[in-house]
């Protein structure tokens, strides 16, 4: 039976350009069911079935051969011509003139349930992918990989239709499955791009919102993988897993003020409201809000405290809600938990007329093991390493990706310019840097393997991260990329032609540590811990610090904020009001997670609100207040923010005064100034003198004691007079009354 005009050889019919790829001339010869090329297909082993299927030239005009299993019967449209079976097989042909068949003919079928189908035959498309393209995929130059693989809806010589594409180097056979095949690895199988290790296909007739997965049969062993798009864009709810298809978004952005105006943020006040979206708050039925209702609730919300920004914890998809996010599986993807992609780009717009921007939870730093993900993609260790020494985290119980592979380079960093430009998301948190960093991160001796010098240092891990920072920044200026690192690795947030890593900013976790674990002492024994406030003071302007009291501080046994608080009731809020007083007037961007304006009384849990019934208590009610005085004051003043990076924005007064726990420092820019005193024991300090800048007339901004925010109100009565008598290397002095566990801030409005 003649139905090629080729001998079957092992030659990949992908390589050949689009242009030729229907032109190439070989010998006829005969197919059958025995033929090694046929079985290949029949068997869905086959890396290249454009060679036996689709349209191809004949001795007697063209042959076009289809392969439908579960099929009865098949027709050639559009005069119904009847296409016959190579016995024992599921392969149909038909064979006469070129000119009487389409270049992408139709075919229509009947199952064996006697249900009709018709559709374009996908096999007479020639290969999409731009070589150049996969050139520079395959040497981690493509950084928006997100347009070359996964699926594309797109029209192909005017046929509209979708685009898959995967990364299996090392799989024998990859096909597309979805609920439009009955998820059968047999009906569409994709083409190998050869060294690219790309494979394709596209399926005409495929619209935005079919379910879909790869079937991968790994080389070596045979054995089948069924994985999810790792570059999809959408996916089912979860527990289901399988990638849904979408189109190009028709969302219309109102944002262009904002993002003209993102530059200059070193300079610029930023305070953050980390949220969890899944546990903020809950629908009445405790379910999970949208996107665009939380949108709504969150701006009141936050502009009402006066925040800056907001940080999400990963919205990127995952399967566990235990996970919080940290768990990745989609990284193109915001979680279907809430709503589609374009009511996501609603929430970030909404944000950013508002005035907030958006910053987002984003973790290259591992993956889970879930079989329908990442590992071990095409049955060998694809995105991580083969070596559990160097790919897990056993601590964690996941993956560590492979950095050194240059397609790992072109997926995290693609994925990173994804959200940034796609979704107008303002900057990233690349969550858990220091595992990223070093080989012996959390691990046991034997459990870790030294880099190529006898180092724990994971030199492919840096690398990364410095393109990482040079392409993002270069691409979107104005993004930040800020570094959860908790160690002393020298100039994470110095550029990388410095030697530095190239981060914006980087969580200053010493400082937090330090701070919390001062707080926590009962006051009469803080004299002996005066050294956790004064020491980070040594190394605060040596990078570029975020001040974080995030979510990993008030959970799993750490108490909440409040919990944290020594004393009784109105010992407790007056410590947070001091507390948040001092973060906020001290050098560094700030951030606080939600609950923490509520004095939430107990840890967080993702599975439920925050404790919104207590908002309305009147010392909460007042807690509130301050924070949103506070915020005020840092956007309002230049003194809490443009330097907040520079030693030339911050002065001590006294930082010697760990007998009385008392400390004072002066926030300034050029001439102007403020005096900032903390007193962090429950005994006010009458007359106390400090040293000052200038003599004259000192308002007093805020006092966190003031009875507003639900203290004594013992205080300076607003106002308060500096003589020229000098004092701790001040030209001038005043003397005020520091109210119990709290702190003041004091402005100059006329010279003495």
């Amino acid at each position: 039976l003649a139905v090629s005009n080729t001998s079957i050889g092992r030659f990949n019919a992908c390589d050949r350009s689009p242009k030729d790829s229907m032109k190439t001339e070989i010998a006829p010869t005969l197919l059958h069911a025995q033929d090694p090329d046929l079985l290949r297909l029949v068997e869905a082993r086959h890396y290249n079935p454009l060679h036996i299927l689709g349209r191809h030239p004949s001795d007697d005009g063209v042959t076009v051969r289809v392969f439908l299993p579960l099929a009865k019967e098949v027709w050639l449209e559009p005069e119904h011509r009847l296409m016959h079976r190579i016995p024992g097989t599921d392969l149909f042909y038909w064979t006469g003139p070129a000119d009487t068949v389409a270049t992408h003919p139709e075919i229509r079928w009947i199952d064996q349930w006697d249900h009709l189908h018709q559709h374009v035959d996908p096999y007479s498309f020639p290969p999409q992918l731009d070589e150049s393209e996969l050139a520079a995929f395959h040497h981690g130059e493509h950084v928006q990989a997100w347009r070359l693989l996964g699926a594309q809806h797109r029209v192909v010589d005017g046929v509209e239709g979708t685009l898959f594409a995967t990364w299996a180097p090392n799989a024998e056979r990859v096909s597309v499955v979805g609920d439009f095949n009955r998820w059968d690895g047999r009906r569409h199988p994709m083409c190998s791009r050869g060294y690219s290790g790309v494979w394709e296909l596209f399926i005409p007739g495929l619209e935005p919102g079919a379910l879909y997965k790869f079937e991968i049969r790994n080389s070596l062993y045979g054995t089948i993988h069924v994985k999810t798009d790792p570059y999809a864009r959408c996916y089912e709810l979860r527990p289901s897993t399988a990638a849904r298809i979408t189109g190009e978004s028709s969302y219309e952005w109102g944002d262009d003020q904002w993002l003209a105006g993102r530059e200059g943020w070193q300079h610029s006040p930023m305070s953050i409201y980390e949220v969890h979206l899944g546990s903020w708050q809950r629908a009445n039925d405790g379910g999970f809000l949208g996107y665009r209702e939380l949108a709504d609730r969150l701006v009141e919300h936050v502009s009402g405290l006066g925040f800056t920004h907001i940080e999400l914890l990963p919205v990127t998809e995952h399967p566990f809600d235990g996970s919080w996010g940290y768990q990745t599986t989609g990284y193109f993807a915001p979680t279907s938990r809430f709503g589609e992609p374009d009511d996501f780009r609603y929430f970030v717009d909404r944000m950013h007329q508002a005035g907030i921007g958006v910053l987002l939870d984003w973790v290259p730093g591992h993956f889970p093991k879930d079989d329908f993900a990442l590992a071990r993609f095409d049955g060998s260790a694809l995105y991580e390493h083969e070596d559990s020494r160097r790919g897990e985290h056993r601590e964690w119980g996941t993956l560590v990706f492979n950095y050194g592979r240059c397609e790992i380079k072109s997926f995290l960093i693609s994925s990173a310019l994804y959200w940034l430009k796609e979704y107008h998301i303002d900057g990233l948190r690349v969550d858990a840097v220091a595992s990223m960093l070093y080989l012996d991160y959390s691990r046991e001796p034997g459990e870790w393997l030294p880099n190529q010098f006898g180092g724990n240092e994971n030199l492919e891990a840096v690398e990364f991260m410095r393109e990482l920072n040079i392409v993002t920044h270069r691409e979107c200026p104005g993004a930040v990329i800020v570094a959860e690192e908790s160690t002393a690795w020298p100039q994470v947030t110095r550029p990388t032609y410095l030697g530095g890593l190239g981060f914006s900013m980087k969580w200053n976790m010493g400082w937090m540590h330090d701070t919390l674990r001062y707080f926590s002492k009962d006051p009469v024994h803080r004299h002996y811990h005066h050294n956790d406030l004064t020491f980070g003071l040594l190394y605060a302007f040596t990078e570029n610090f975020v001040l974080p009291f995030s979510h990993d501080e008030v959970v799993h046994g750490k108490g909440s904020m409040w919990q944290k608080m020594p004393g009784d009731e109105w010992q407790k809020f007056a410590n947070l009001r001091l507390l948040y007083t001092y973060m906020f007037t001290y050098p560094g961007k700030k951030l606080l997670f939600m609950g923490a304006e509520l004095a939430q009384p107990w840890e967080w849990s993702h599975d439920t609100a925050m404790p919104w019934h207590l908002a309305n208590d009147p010392a909460r009610t007042g807690l509130q207040r301050l924070l949103g005085d506070l915020n005020r004051h840092y956007r309002a003043l230049p003194a809490l923010h443009q330097y907040e990076f520079e030693e030339r924005g911050f002065s001590w007064i006294d930082c010697h005064d760990a007998s009385q726990s008392v400390i004072s420092y002066i926030r300034k820019t050029g001439e102007e100034f403020l005096v900032i005193a903390l007193n962090f024991t429950p005994v006010p300090r009458e007359k106390y003198r400090i040293g000052v800048p200038a003599a004259g007339d000192y308002e007093e901004l805020l006092n966190s004691d003031a009875e507003c925010y639900g203290g004594s109100n013992l205080g300076n009565g607003g106002h308060l007079n500096a003589t020229p008598e000098p004092w701790m290397g001040y030209p001038a002095s005043m003397e005020l009354t520091l109210p119990p566990l709290a702190g003041v801030v004091l402005r100059l409005t006329n010279h003495g």
